[in-house]
């Protein structure tokens, strides 16, 4: 587990008025005044203490993943009302970033914690109780999925967890002397810690905070068993009578949403939640859930070879004034002088048309014979192939920054 040094933590004091965040049926732009204690909702003043003792004993990445870990875990306790189980992906580059410490916390905030470091696909989902499910913890998660040849091995487990996201999606198992056919529950929600990205299914699937080394300016208070746990015990059994008084309307909520598509689903029941709790929360929670998922969309435009690839041909097309084709050679000689672009490792000599037809396999476009200026003939790509992809997979191209205006001397 992550040490921690006994220090005085921080103390959790917000600041008076919040930044202009559009929260629905209230007019934009207008600073929010945080409400008193007495002022405060019930949800409202149990989120905000489960936030305050989560920053106690955990130096987060931000306010925004401090914020999401508190609506996540809020968010176990009315598992059977969301149609999606978000996952929590608690990643960082390297050991001693606080991954194992959350989980620590979160394990005596949320809802019937099923905590394990290893365990097989078969022992989890003979776990879940399809009308009441756990919520499943695992740390130390790099060692199932932590190279490709481990996580070729634990395919099982990435499909378990994949398809636990959302309802419906039983695994079946032929059991007993008569070999009948048994359903299992897979819909469960749960935080996975370890070193390192998870594979892109789970990531796309998640809530993903990006922990790191607490530098040595920042202080949290040790965690000890028999003392710490008791209180966050006695904090989850407020949690959960709150949200078990407010279930019904929690059913009837279609909440909007600053996010789409999967993103959506993930979202939907923290943004719930806060929902629920009202008073500044709708607002910091819609704000946590748009910088989050800008930031992983970003990461994967960077680096998805797959995303990588589509953005780097558009440049390779407009760098030649967008022709209506382009051979193979010259792709690949503008795709390999990249120096800060990852082809190089993809093999020592860089990519080959046949690894580059790999990477566009799965957008059906492929090279073929082109006719050039001169009426020469060669293998290579039409613009039009690619438009279609750009427009469904690709960020929108910023515009080239204006030349400043020149100034008489």
């Amino acid at each position: 587990m992550d040490e921690a040094a006994n220090n005085t933590p921080p103390h959790d004091t917000p600041p008076a008025l919040w930044p202009p965040v559009a929260v629905p049926g209230q007019p934009a732009n207008r600073l929010v005044e945080e409400p008193s204690a007495e002022q405060a909702s019930t949800g409202e003043r149990i989120l905000d203490e489960l936030r305050t003792t989560i920053r106690r004993y955990v130096v987060m990445p931000s306010e925004e993943a401090l914020t999401a870990a508190t609506l996540w875990a809020a968010a176990t306790h009315l598992q059977t009302v969301w149609q999606h189980a978000p996952r929590l992906a608690v990643v960082g580059p390297a050991k001693r970033c606080g991954k194992s410490r959350l989980l620590e916390v979160l394990i005596e905030a949320v809802h019937d914690p099923l905590i394990t470091v290893n365990a097989s696909a078969a022992a989890i989902f003979r776990s879940i109780d399809g009308s009441n499910p756990p919520t499943l913890l695992v740390d130390e998660v790099d060692t199932i999925f932590g190279s490709a040849k481990v996580a070729e091995k634990n395919e099982e487990m990435r499909g378990l967890l994949n398809a636990g996201h959302q309802r419906n999606r039983p695994t079946l198992r032929v059991s007993g002397p008569n070999h009948d056919v048994q359903k299992f529950s897979t819909f469960a929600m749960a935080a996975l810690a370890g070193i390192g990205d998870l594979p892109d299914t789970i990531m796309d699937r998640s809530v993903v905070i990006r922990m790191r080394r607490r530098a040595g300016t920042e202080t949290v208070k040790s965690w000890r068993y028999g003392r710490d746990d008791l209180q966050v015990r006695a904090l989850r059994e407020r949690l959960a009578a709150w949200l078990a008084s407010v279930r019904d309307e929690a059913i009837a909520l279609e909440p909007k949403l600053p996010v789409d598509d999967r993103a959506a689903d993930t979202w939907e029941p923290l943004i719930s939640v806060a929902d629920l709790a009202a008073g500044r929360w709708p607002m910091i929670a819609r704000a946590a859930c748009k910088a989050m998922t800008d930031y992983e969309s970003g990461r994967d435009q960077d680096g998805g070879l797959k995303i990588r690839i589509l953005t780097d041909i558009r440049k390779a097309f407009a760098s030649v004034g967008n022709p209506p084709a382009l051979r193979t050679a010259d792709l690949l000689n503008f795709l390999n002088e990249d120096a800060e672009a990852p082809w190089a490792e993809i093999s020592s000599g860089g990519l080959t048309p046949l690894k580059l037809r790999a990477l566009l396999t799965d957008y059906g476009i492929s090279s073929g014979n082109r006719r050039f200026p001169g009426g020469n003939q060669a293998k290579g790509f039409t613009l039009a192939q690619f438009t279609d992809a750009w427009t469904r997979y690709c960020p929108p191209e910023q515009p080239a920054p204006e030349a400043a205006p020149a100034t008489d001397a």
